[in-house]
């Protein structure tokens, strides 16, 4: 009898024993992700879908992958795995005009897998507005708005107040100096290409000088070191000769080609600085190193120089070897002070106001921030 309980206690043992082995030799049942969406990226070209799921409960889950079909194709991996955390998958890859549609897989550590419901077929389109920009889309129109308005009250022959610009207001005393001393005048738009906005302002500027130099019929020379802004500046140049009915006055050789190099260039308008005196340089545009040597030179011969740059580091330099020199926005507002057109002298005044406008937003925000009201930073941030 005692023997028969000791071979039962054994058998028992062994299928408990048994039983908890392949119980726990056993991987836990894994949950795949839930509630995957695919849908069209809002406010793109249409060249995105975006897919998101919710994350499984499992912690075994060390990541997810991504397949994806087109037209009811075979499925097939996209992208790199996915860390586990992570519930949402941006497919950058797709075929425009073609369906797609997704699985999400969970990736156990075991390497194990389990793949989640298809979602639906999305074909991604394009938006013509992006949504999250409303609020820039309505600045823009008050600052587009105030500089039509500007324009208007201008061309009704309301008064545009424009600062006081010595180094324009010089441009007369310049010309007529020329013009009384039988000598030439010099005129250099620097290095900038013709896209450039110092060369564009430069070469306005250009214009408004031609006038007064096909009035005064003094000579104007201008050295160019690109062939295209020579180009456009012998039409500039050409054209407003026309306008002062002096075409006969209007030479094609004083505006020339000079070289591409910088301080070739540099050299050889040096080279005309001491050789022809000019009475009047004008160092208007996109300078580098070669500025000092331009204005140091011209300063020696006693010529009345009115320089404008943007570029900030060389503005010491001409402000120092200058009689007058126009700063940053100075020279893009040049044009608009020497012609008095309405339409430029709006478009002035309608910036300065949306300058305006931008720095009490600026001011108005620091302030609401330094007592925690942080609702302009944020507004700025999303539309950013």
């Amino acid at each position: 009898m005692t023997y028969n309980k000791t071979i039962l206690y054994i058998v028992a043992c062994t299928i408990l024993f048994l039983y908890g082995t392949f119980a726990f030799s056993q991987e836990p049942e894994t949950s795949p992700p839930s509630n995957v969406t695919a849908v069209d990226t809002p406010n793109d070209d249409g060249s995105s879908i975006t897919v998101t799921w919710d994350t499984a409960e499992d912690s075994g889950i060390v990541g997810y992958k991504i397949l994806r079909n087109t037209d009811a194709g075979e499925f097939e991996e996209i992208g790199e795995q996915l860390d586990a955390d992570v519930s949402e998958y941006k497919d950058k890859e797709i075929i425009k005009g073609k369906e797609h549609a997704y699985i999400v897989r969970a990736i156990t550590e075991t390497e194990a897998s389990v793949d989640s419901l298809q979602t639906g077929a999305v074909r991604a389109t394009g938006q013509w507005f992006h949504s999250g920009k409303i609020q820039l889309f309505i600045a823009m129109i008050i600052f587009c708005g105030s500089i039509l308005g500007s324009i208007y009250l201008s061309r009704n022959n309301q008064e545009v107040f424009v600062r006081r610009i010595p180094g324009l207001e010089a441009v007369d005393e310049a010309i007529g100096r020329a013009t009384e001393m039988g000598r030439s005048i010099l005129y250099v738009l620097g290095l900038g290409g013709v896209s450039g906005p110092a060369t564009i302002a430069s070469m306005t500027i250009l214009g408004q000088v031609a006038r007064r130099t096909a009035d005064y019929e003094t000579t104007l020379r201008v050295p160019c070191n690109d062939p295209i802004v020579l180009n456009v500046v012998r039409e500039m140049v050409k054209a407003s000769y026309l306008d002062e009915g002096r075409p006969d006055a209007y030479s094609e050789e004083d505006i020339f080609f000079l070289t591409d190099s910088q301080f070739a260039y540099a050299a050889g308008v040096d080279g005309m600085m001491l050789r022809e005196k000019p009475a009047a340089i004008f160092l208007q545009g996109t300078f580098y190193a070669e500025s000092l040597i331009l204005a140091e030179t011209g300063n020696s011969i006693g010529a009345i120089q009115i320089a404008g740059t943007d570029s900030e580091h060389q503005l010491p330099f001409l402000i120092t070897a200058c009689d007058y020199t126009l700063i940053g926005e100075e020279l893009y507002a040049a044009s608009a002070y020497l012609s008095k057109e309405p339409m430029q002298l709006g478009s002035l005044r309608g910036q300065d106001w949306g300058k305006v406008l931008i720095f009490l937003t600026i001011v108005f925000g620091v302030f609401l921030e330094l007592i925690g009201v942080n609702w302009i930073t944020t507004f700025l941030q999303r539309v950013s």
